[in-house]
């Protein structure tokens, strides 16, 4: 073949992957001339120059036919003579034999014709298979070769189209992957052409299509390897193509591009909704070292970048009149996805840099672009709300869900005048859902203010309600009163979470309210709401939020049995015993939701005296995980060195992580809660002194749950003098903790020495339950420092401190001896199985052996026999010593109901690194202040001042950071959302405890001033206003007399003389006369001297010669106190005190009026009846909700 011939082919294949087609006929003609033996080359060029310009004109006529995915077909040649094309091209198919690849081409152009025509199954017969090239063959310059690409791209194409159009997707479908191949040449070159670039992106935009409706058709699954073959293939020629291609139309009649990337997007959608297998298949090499779920999220937020590029670029702002629906369903399925992603089921390091948090700013960034092309769009404004929640930016969500009622309740009332339906407007059921979320979020994170819009939206909710339709078998439509629109029934489900939502905000502002007199009426609709949103009828009847609300309700009105119905109905409820696993909820979530239900049955249990079934409950809460391992972590329990553990803690496994590392900061809590309930019981069975001892377990649970949380900051020394290095007297937290060798323990001789000759202060007043109650939680789990559980070295008693424990033990339990009224029976030693009357029903205690009983967990005291004995969380057994409490038989719940318990309606809620801390400093602050209490009665008041030293520190960090805040946000006042107490608030608890040391040691004037301080920070502090009642109501009815003016010389501190524990003061050896010689005698003397001295209540003697008050200033101190006290009792934070209670009664019979004060301790009594070991605000963070 000459220079010319070949130099004529190669323009020929030129022009031909140009798409030259003008430039065809004379080259066919040149090659005919010049190689003649490559006649099967020109027919094949010609017939393939016939069929494009028949193609072109017949599309170009067609522009107004709905467009598909492929172009036309069967349409008129008046260009092509098929009577002498075809018989052509089959005689020179048989003829060539020295040029396979121009056989090849001709027999793709044969089967070309035979498609066009609409001869279908001709064409599927009359194409050839398709050649297997090597990578290391494509030689970029030959363009011979580049247009046997396209043919063969080509054939695969029409081959895959016939057997699409005769329903035969499976073979369509591997006809596409065996083509595959063919698109190396396209990843190797950097310049290829036209008709390369145009069959590429057909055969992948109908492979792509043809995929998805095989899936959707249930032809294909997306758990196959190779599912999403077409789709990286897609991309990946995308990013090929990345200068040239943008959105619109690949080709005329074809779909839009961005059309491509939204059922790649779904596919990925799909596989991540339903936890699916990664499929490996064409993934990149880079993409090996990540992880599965990693690689899915990285290819599935850049799927979803492009879409949204391409989508918002290609949308313009809607009219009045028009819709976006593809905006809003894509927004649909982005926060759909991201609810997944940042659910439980996902952890932190799968999310890559930032985590949850910078995955929702990505989505806050998606919703607002997305906003701008569309027009009042309510689902755009409820995800907006949802998603500012999930990062704490509490104000900006409330401000869109206001929005969003806004153009709901306008777009409503549109509808029903005009009759006319708006799409875009959210049906019924999701509007219903959104105000309970928000009802919701409003009662979980906010306070008064919140409470009360809670409420106002409740009340719109129930007369959302009330115009329901009423819910029908067939979900047929109904026209509502007052609406000409046909709307669906909503669905039970939905009326179920809205009665709960209308019960959780009465619940919530029945604590906050000021009518003291309406009350009881709010907590009574509260109930009434949450029994009905467990009705059978909704299917909801096992919800165990709306159980353990309405069980706390009442265990706060005092009606013990039915509150114990209710929560023993949330914990027998049947559940999927093989299902550990919920993508949105993570592992054991049911297990998780349960851990406050069980606190609950702890406390009820208390409250009706039952201390060893209390115990236990404490240990059902965390036995339901089998194994301590499943929730704290695999350990190593040898040892390693310092720099060994440092070394293994950066290759960590994830056998060492537990459950709780997976937790929010609530559910942490409700686990450290479950401790401090336990070491209270502790204290109250086996006394004060093994609650010391136990304590240390509390901190090192703390630092297992939540880290370090010590500030880095050069804080004043604070006022009260270091004490002693003891058990809770450490310089820092950390050290607390993990305290070299036995810094952390007790001086176990002083102490128990100095307690047995220490006398104990009687009360002024009979002993009620906040003498105990302030006490602490028993779970016994030691952490390490780098989270892990190890063991760690514990206080230890002597002997002889232990037997006088064991010994006391009866005396610990006169909790509630109310002036000899009547005796709790003791829960421990030798119990009586002899039924008992309590809350009006006959109640049996448990346990037939005594030594069982005295076992219920493992003591401080017994813990210390050896090192390697698991601690009371971890000796799990089996929850059959419960089994009495679960009857078998169903409480009254439908079996037809398959809910378990419903997901929750709020999103993981992830607060800043600031507030996290706060939280948490917050947090161990009370347990600080818990075991200052433990110190103090056991008699340890240096350990407590050391204890109380330790939250102080931390209470100033806090108000430092507070005051260095940025932003100005910071408050120190009021608590601002997701805050269960502010600074002035902690400040107050800390002042109030310094008081109770104050009164421990014999100084109530000290104890006046702490109290008058913690006043100061919160006005109506619970604990501060009984303390300063009782002092003032001392000081009236003189049982406490003021100080001397000038101290004796014997004392170097001024005494403080109570008239029942004063002595008189010692006299001198040898008495000198003070009247002179033979006057009068010594007692005539003395009895005159008192007579003078004798003055009436309104006259002030001198300072030095006063040794009582004025009765102006005692009847100031009473008044004081009864208003106080009256004012704390209506408050909804002390409505149910009865130590409030009891100091008012003492009030009303100091000021005579005996009728009031029996009236008010009838009512203490009822209240003593039903208090727990500690006070019910300990569970759900002081909420309602789980």
């Amino acid at each position: 073949m000459g220079h010319k011939a070949a130099q004529y082919i190669s323009q020929l294949d030129h022009a031909r992957c140009d798409g030259n087609w003008e430039a065809v006929p004379e080259l066919v003609r040149k090659v005919r001339k010049h190689a003649p033996d490559r006649s099967c080359l020109a027919l094949t060029a010609e017939t393939e120059c016939a069929i494009t310009r028949t193609t072109n004109v017949a599309s170009s006529g067609a522009q107004d036919r709905p467009r598909t995915a492929r172009p036309a077909t069967a349409i008129p040649t008046p260009d092509i003579d098929v009577a002498s094309q075809l018989p052509k091209l089959l005689q020179a198919i048989e003829e060539e034999s020295n040029h396979p690849g121009d056989k090849f081409q001709a027999q793709v152009c044969l089967g070309w014709l035979h498609w066009v025509l609409g001869e279908y199954d001709l064409c599927a017969v009359q194409l050839p298979e398709i050649p297997q090239q090597e990578d290391s063959q494509i030689n970029p310059a030959d363009k011979s070769a580049e247009w046997t690409t396209v043919c063969t791209l080509k054939a695969v194409y029409l081959k895959a189209n016939c057997f699409a159009r005769g329903g035969e997707l499976k073979l369509a479908l591997a006809a596409f992957r065996a083509g595959l191949a063919a698109l190396g040449r396209i990843w190797a070159d950097q310049v290829i052409g036209r008709q390369l670039r145009y069959w590429a992106e057909l055969f992948l935009t109908e492979f792509c299509m043809l995929s998805s409706q095989a899936i959707r058709e249930s032809e294909a699954s997306l758990s196959e390897p190779e599912s999403l073959a077409s789709y990286r293939s897609w991309a990946r020629f995308w990013d090929v193509m990345a200068a040239p291609v943008t959105g619109g139309f690949g080709f005329k009649g074809s779909v839009p591009r961005r059309r491509i990337w939204n059922e790649y997007y779904l596919a990925l959608s799909q596989i991540l909704e339903y936890d699916l297998p990664f499929p490996d298949g064409y993934v990149s090499t880079t993409a090996g070292e990540l992880s599965t779920r990693t690689q899915l999220r990285v290819e599935l937020k850049q799927v979803e970048a492009t879409y949204q590029a391409l989508l918002l670029s290609e949308t313009s702002f809607p009219r009045a009149e028009e819709e976006r629906e593809e905006v809003e369903d894509f927004v649909h399925h982005v926060v759909k996805n991201w609810s997944i992603l940042c659910g439980r089921g996902w952890r932190e390091h799968d999310l890559g840099p930032g985590g949850r948090n910078s995955l929702s700013r990505g989505i806050l960034d998606v919703l607002y672009s997305a906003a701008t092309k569309t027009y009042h769009s309510t689902a755009i404004l409820r995800y907006l709300f949802i998603v500012h929640l999930s990062v704490a930016e509490f104000d900006l969500a409330f401000k869109s869900f206001d929005s969003y009622m806004d153009i709901v309740q306008k777009g409503k009332a549109r509808v029903d005048k005009t009759g006319n339906p708006e799409p875009s407007l959210d049906d019924d059921a999701t509007v219903l859902e959104t105000m309970s979320q928000c009802i919701v979020a409003l009662c979980r994170y906010g306070q008064r203010p919140a409470a009360e819009k809670a409420r106002q939206l409740a009340a719109e909710l129930e007369d959302w309600l009330s115009k329901l339709p009423q819910p029908q078998d067939n979900a047929t439509p109904v026209i509502t009163e007052g609406s000409s629109v046909m709307q669906l029934p909503v669905h039970p489900h939905v009326v179920a979470q809205a009665w709960q939502a209308i019960g959780l905000s009465h619940s919530h502002w029945s604590r906050v309210t000021y009518e003291a007199a309406s009350r009881t009426d709010i907590q009574t609709k509260a109930i009434r709401c949450l029994r009905r949103s467990l009705a059978v009828e909704f299917g909801r009847g096992k919800d165990v939020r709306s159980h353990f609300a309405l069980g706390l309700l009442l265990a706060e009105r005092r009606e013990l049995a039915a509150a114990v119905e209710v929560v023993k109905a949330a914990l027998t409820v049947t559940k999927d015993q093989d299902e550990h696993y919920d993508l949105l909820q993570g592992p054991y979530w049911q297990q998780r939701a349960l851990i406050p239900v069980w606190h609950l049955l702890a406390l009820l249990l208390s409250a009706r005296q039952d201390y060893v079934m209390a115990a236990r409950a404490c240990e059902g809460a965390l036995e339901q995980f089998k194994s301590p391992s499943i929730l704290f972590g695999k350990t190593d329990q040898t040892f390693r060195s310092e720099h060994l553990k440092e070394a293994e803690a950066k290759t960590t496994t994830g056998n060492s992580r537990g459950l709780v590392d997976d937790m929010d900061d609530a559910e942490k809590e409700s686990i450290l809660e479950v401790k401090m309930t336990q070491l209270a019981l502790v204290e109250l069975l086996e006394g004060p002194e093994v609650a010391v001892n136990a304590s240390f377990e509390l901190l090192t649970l703390f630092s297992r749950l939540f880290g370090n949380v010590s500030a880095q900051l050069s804080l004043h020394p604070p006022k009260a003098t270091e004490p002693p290095k003891t058990s809770g007297t450490l310089r820092s937290i950390k050290g607390s903790i993990f305290g070299h060798h036995d810094r952390s323990r007790p001086p176990t001789r002083q102490v128990y020495g100095s307690m047995s000759s220490t006398s104990t202060i009687m009360p002024s007043r009979p002993a009620t339950a906040t003498t105990v109650r302030s006490s602490a939680p028993t779970i016994q789990i030691t952490g390490a420092e780098n989270g892990s559980m190890t063991e760690v070295s514990r206080p230890r008693t002597s002997a002889s401190s232990v037997n006088r424990n064991r010994t006391g033990r009866s005396n610990s339990l006169k909790k509630r001896d109310r002036s000899k009224s009547r005796t709790r029976a003791s829960s421990v030693g030798s119990v009586s199985n002899a039924p008992s009357v309590v809350d009006g029903e006959v109640f049996f205690p448990v346990g037939n052996d005594e030594a069982e009983q005295a076992d219920i967990f493992t003591f401080s005291s017994k813990r210390q026999s050896g090192s390697g004995r698991p601690s009371s969380f971890s000796r799990l057994r089996p929850l059959s010593h419960l089994s009495h409490l679960f009857p078998s038989k169903s409480t009254g719940l439908s079996e037809a109901e398959n809910s378990y318990a419903s997901a929750s309606l709020l999103p993981l809620v992830q607060f800043p690194k600031d507030k996290e801390r706060t939280q948490r400093v917050t947090i161990l602050v009370r347990v600080w202040l818990m075991i200052a209490g433990f110190y103090r009665r056991a008699g340890m008041n240096e350990d407590c001042k050391g204890a109380i030293t330790e939250a102080q520190r931390l209470v100033q960090s806090l108000e430092s950071e507070s005051a260095r805040d940025p932003s100005g946000s910071g408050s120190l006042k009021a608590a601002g959302w997701a805050e269960r107490k502010s600074v002035e608030d902690l400040w107050s608890d800390l002042w109030f405890e310094l008081g109770e040391l104050a009164l421990a040691k014999h100084a109530p004037y000290a104890a006046r001033s702490d109290f008058e301080i913690a006043l100061t920070h919160a006005p109506n502090h619970p604990s501060a206003i009984v303390g300063l009642s009782n002092i003032l109501l001392d000081i009236y009815s003189e049982k406490l007399l003021p100080p001397p003016a000038i101290p004796p010389l014997e004392d170097i501190m001024p005494t403080l003389h109570l008239t029942n524990t004063s002595k008189p003061s010692p006299h001198p050896p040898s008495a000198l006369p003070d009247t002179p010689l033979g006057l009068a005698t010594p007692k005539a003397s003395l009895a005159g001297n008192h007579a003078a001295s004798v003055l009436s209540d309104d006259e002030l003697p001198e300072a030095y010669k006063a040794t009582r008050l004025p009765l102006s200033d005692r009847l100031a101190a009473r008044d004081r106190a009864y208003g106080l006290l009256s004012t704390l009792t209506k408050l909804g934070s002390s409505w149910n005190n009865s130590e409030a209670w009891f100091a008012l009664a003492r009030a009303h019979e100091e000021s005579g009026q005996p009728d009031k004060a029996k009236e008010v301790l009838w009512w203490c009594v009822e209240l003593e009846e039903g208090t727990g070991v500690r006070d019910w605000n300990c569970l759900a963070s002081g909420g309602y909700i789980i």
